[in-house]
């Protein structure tokens, strides 16, 4: 069973038959959300951060890069999270990528679109599960996220990252060894195109978006730019 099909119909017919719910509180939603004012206006919004990897910085210093990437830059050329990963977000994560709540990632996705970085200004793509993982699951987090991102943004959605190798799950490890981890994880279909922006659920160390980025630099992409839903600090 195809879940985001099904989710997909159950969603329409909600909104057609039931009126907007906010998914942390359960008062009525507002201005098109499954989210009321009060909620909304409690979000961990990421406005001050290194324009590189996305890391928090003190307010004002939102132009500057932070120390780890003033040492060694990253692959990517920009890094854009919308959130710091941090309640209530954190929790609305962790339902949509570990307990099937489609609903919170369509909400995700939303309050994404109120923070669009101004580098992104063509292909979206999502990281990828792998196919075992993926079969698991029912869905890619990352692709439901990034599929209503280039719909809205009338931008492409381009699918020619692959998880070629199934990893241990990143969570368990610390930073040197998630970067093992991941190494020749990723594999690329095809020419990518030179400006492309990648698009996750949440960046911890930026080892996973690295991996991504190297093979994708590898296949000709040199323009890469990194947007997440959500940053650990």
């Amino acid at each position: 069973m195809d879940i985001r099909k099904v989710y997909g119909a159950w969603t329409w017919l909600g909104h057609q038959l039931l009126p907007l719910r906010c998914l942390l509180c359960e008062a009525p939603g507002a201005d098109g959300l499954d989210l009321c004012a009060a909620c909304h206006a409690g979000l961990p919004w990421n406005d001050a951060a290194c324009p590189l990897c996305a890391l928090p910085l003190p307010d004002g210093e939102c132009t500057a890069r932070c120390g780890a990437c003033l040492r060694t830059p990253p692959r990517q050329h920009g890094a854009a999270a919308t959130f710091l990963y941090a309640a209530p977000v954190d929790g609305l994560l962790r339902r949509f990528k570990f307990h099937h709540d489609l609903a919170a990632g369509r909400l995700l996705s939303q309050l994404m679109l109120q923070r669009v970085p101004a580098f992104v200004d063509g292909p979206l793509a999502p990281v990828p599960l792998h196919r075992q993982r993926l079969r698991a699951r029912g869905y890619d987090q990352a692709l439901e996220l990034a599929r209503p991102l280039a719909r809205a943004l009338a931008l492409p959605l381009w699918q020619g990252v692959q998880r070629t190798r199934l990893t241990a799950p990143q969570s368990d490890l610390e930073a040197d060894a998630r970067r093992r981890n991941l190494r020749n994880a990723f594999g690329v279909t095809g020419p990518a195109p030179a400006r492309l922006t990648l698009v996750d659920d949440v960046m911890t160390t930026g080892a996973t978006l690295d991996a991504a980025a190297s093979a994708l630099q590898g296949a000709g992409g040199t323009q890469l730019r990194v947007w997440v839903c959500a940053r650990v600090p």
